[in-house]
């Protein structure tokens, strides 16, 4: 269980080699020790993962999860529940992608839409039945302020973070009746594995401070948090922007 001051006990990581997945693991666990589940891909980035968790005093499970594969969702999920409840559970896989060759090639652009998408609905759904039954438990789902108004520069992997954060928020909704609670995380450029070798987009932010905030809106109970925080001011402004304006914007 949460305790009164928002500290799990168990933390289930779908997309465990995350930067931000494991920065909001340690963020956690430099309160208490916790039980982790690690579902990613085995390969040698879960095993260092893993390695770094445990090291700190952490009791590590890893486990294998395959966003692609989507008819194995509701077992790994029952799996990560095996052994109890998971009062915490992180959404953190996704595809960044070339955003020119995402809309000109079409295995690209159904990739996309399929991990970033179709995949977390399928994790969102499958971790609901677990959630509606235990009674308890948070999601913290990271999206995107690149879904909130979707640009030229990269609008398939907008358009792929649009739905993800209107699935999660309206999941939040559902799920509050039976107590459980989602948190959607919208950070704007993060400097991870995922952006290296990227020009860096201003508000910056790194995975650490991503993660703080993220804990800490969802020890609040917070719906909705920006990553930086100004992020929030700069996407209400830019929702009014009328189009042809919009269109001449440098972003």
């Amino acid at each position: 269980m949460i305790d009164a001051v928002g500290n799990p006990q168990s933390l289930l990581l779908l997309g465990g080699t995350s930067d931000i997945a494991l920065a909001i693991a340690e963020q956690y666990a430099s309160r208490r020790p916790l039980r982790i589940v690690l579902a990613a891909r085995p390969t040698d980035r879960r095993t260092a993962a893993a390695k770094r968790l445990s090291e700190a005093g952490n009791d590590v499970v890893e486990l294998d999860f395959d966003a692609n594969d989507t008819d194995s969702h509701p077992d790994v999920i029952a799996r990560a529940f095996a052994d109890g409840d998971i009062d915490v559970t992180v959404v953190a896989f996704g595809l960044l992608g070339d955003a020119e060759k995402a809309w000109q090639d079409h295995a690209t652009a159904v990739q996309l839409a399929h991990v970033n998408y179709t995949a977390a609905v399928s994790v969102g759904v499958a971790l609901a039945e677990k959630l509606t039954k235990q009674g308890h438990g948070r999601i913290i789902a990271l999206s995107s302020v690149a879904g909130e108004r979707v640009r030229r520069s990269n609008f398939v992997y907008g358009s792929t973070k649009a739905g993800f954060d209107g699935f999660y928020l309206g999941l939040g909704e559902a799920l509050r009746p039976y107590g459980a609670r989602v948190t959607v995380v919208r950070p704007g450029f993060v400097r991870t594995k995922m952006t290296e070798g990227m020009d860096e987009a201003p508000l910056a932010v790194t995975a650490e401070q991503v993660a703080e905030i993220a804990v800490a809106a969802a020890r609040k109970g917070k719906d909705l948090v920006w990553a930086p925080p100004q992020f929030r001011f700069v996407m209400s402004a830019l929702r009014h922007v009328p189009r042809p304006i919009f269109r001449k914007l440098p972003i």
